[in-house]
């Protein structure tokens, strides 16, 4: 088996401060091997914000349950 670890760095915890000060939930994503589970990572939703440097893309599951990731 291989090591549990929960993804945050710096950045992402004062942006959790921010997207809690605006209503947003703060969460915790297990990370198994390197591995994320894409159910654990919508959590019921269709689409996330992901924040890549300055740049922010969506990564959303279609209606064939496949996954794109736009900019």
């Amino acid at each position: 088996m291989g090591a549990t670890n929960t993804m945050a760095t710096e950045d992402d915890r004062s942006n959790l401060a921010a997207d809690a000060s605006a209503g947003a939930m703060p969460r915790s994503i297990a990370l198994r091997e390197n591995r994320l589970d894409s159910r654990d990572l919508f959590a019921g939703s269709r689409e996330i914000t992901i924040v890549h440097g300055s740049e922010i893309y969506r990564l959303r599951v279609t209606a064939q349950n496949k996954l794109i990731l736009t900019k």
